[in-house]
């Protein structure tokens, strides 16, 4: 009788590790002052802030804000890595947890006024660029 009590145990316990699915998400927050500057994460077009999205790998993120009148920022963000999402506990984690993990990164950046003096200079460029280009291409 013991030995079968402990059995329907352990097949209960097996069962309910089994069919309970841990899970973590993961999600990353942009917010700017002032609001709604163009966001791209990694060359990839996001939206204005504040936006969100999800992801699966921590690391470093090449995240470019723009916004008119506002200079374009490109800032390397680091995400880092919470204890439990690292090998070996990652696997528990991901796999078997009975609750559901939310890991949330925000992220909020102070866009720097535009130099109007630096408009000039960017015109001036952009017209030196094309007459260069237009003199390797010729007539």
């Amino acid at each position: 009788m013991a030995d079968r009590l402990r059995f329907l145990t352990l097949l209960a316990l097996t069962v309910l590790l089994v069919t309970s699915s841990g899970c973590v998400s993961r999600r990353l927050t942009i917010r700017t002052d002032p609001p709604g500057a163009l966001v791209e994460v990694d060359g990839e077009r996001l939206g204005l802030t504040p936006v969100s999205m999800d992801f699966t790998y921590y690391g470093e993120r090449e995240i470019t804000l723009s916004a008119p009148g506002y200079e374009t920022e490109v800032i390397r963000q680091p995400i880092p890595t919470p204890w439990y999402q690292v090998p070996p506990f990652d696997f528990v984690s991901d796999n078997f947890l009975p609750v559901r993990l939310t890991n949330r990164h925000d992220f909020t950046y102070r866009l720097r006024p535009r130099d109007p003096s630096h408009d000039d200079h960017d015109n001036l460029r952009n017209a030196a660029n094309n007459f260069r280009s237009q003199a390797q291409v010729g007539p």
